[in-house]
């Protein structure tokens, strides 16, 4: 191979290996049919699951899902976590636009450039026009409970639920796990997948609830070259996601366990995964 040749091969194993977390910069617009102006998995989402309770969402990429859930569903709090801190400042940033957005006389943060990917316009707009954008000027709405309070609602921090080895005093009524757990899989193997689900358990308080939509096992293929330590672990996984019933209600403990996803429609080809409740 050529020097040039050499070059362009190391190239573009940098890109690949870049999103070796699953951490896309248009995560969103890869699985929604853009004419949608919702993420249609909100629509099985129930607001008793959320309404006034304390939330986490894992993995929470550009926080677009999260601030929607704290709009749409009017948590008490909600926190988004993401291994990527790049994303996390473009959940952050994004945070603070929308909030903005629903102040009176708000004006948007000045920045170089949106760190929002074009991609995702579709689910932004939903957020704003759910937020009431052109109608939250009135100070009557601005200070209703919790319709005025994004900032105070929700938060983002970066982190590897993984590797965090502090013990953790937060506790939520309910907890996301969305599209991350072939991530943790490929890069953590069975005893990454293992921490992740008892680490979700002891973040639940008791009745809590866990929203659940693992990848099945043809997607861990299409990803398994992403990096070397994913390679190895694809060839080593034994709980592959059939088996993950069985660890969570057996192994893990919770009380029950709901597939709600039926046919969910407005998702793009190989993204129309099952969509679990699991109860504590």
């Amino acid at each position: 191979m050529t020097e040039k040749g050499e070059k362009n091969s190391e190239k573009r194993k940098k890109r690949k290996e870049s999103f070796i977390y699953g951490n896309y910069r248009c995560y969103y617009s890869y699985r929604i049919d853009r004419k949608l102006s919702e993420d249609p998995r909100l629509t099985l989402m129930k607001k008793e699951w959320f309404e006034g309770k304390d939330c986490l969402d894992i993995g929470c990429n550009q926080g677009l899902i999260t601030i929607n859930i704290a709009n749409k569903f009017c948590c008490r709090k909600i926190l988004g976590i993401d291994i990527d801190p790049g994303l996390i400042e473009a959940a952050r940033w994004n945070l603070r636009r929308i909030a903005r957005a629903k102040s009176p006389g708000g004006r948007l943060m000045e920045t170089s450039k949106p760190l929002i990917s074009n991609g995702d316009r579709a689910l932004d707009h939903h957020i704003s026009q759910s937020t009431g954008e052109d109608e939250v000027r009135s100070s009557q709405e601005a200070l209703h409970p919790i319709e005025g309070t994004l900032l105070e609602r929700v938060s983002f921090r970066a982190e590897n639920i993984i590797e965090t080895t502090q013990a953790s005093r937060e506790m939520y009524d309910t907890i996301l796990c969305l599209s991350v757990t072939k991530w943790i899989h490929l890069n953590w193997g069975d005893e990454g997948l293992i921490s992740l689900f008892v680490k979700i358990w002891r973040l639940l308080r008791p009745g809590g609830i866990l929203l659940l939509e693992p990848q099945p096992w043809s997607s861990y293929k299409s990803n398994k070259r992403v990096s070397e330590v994913a390679t190895l672990n694809y060839s080593r996984i034994a709980f592959t996601p059939d088996v993950f019933q069985e660890i969570l209600l057996d192994k893990i403990g919770f009380r029950s366990m709901e597939d709600i996803s039926g046919s969910l429609a407005g998702t793009v080809t190989g993204f129309n995964r099952p969509i679990f409740v699991l109860r504590k």
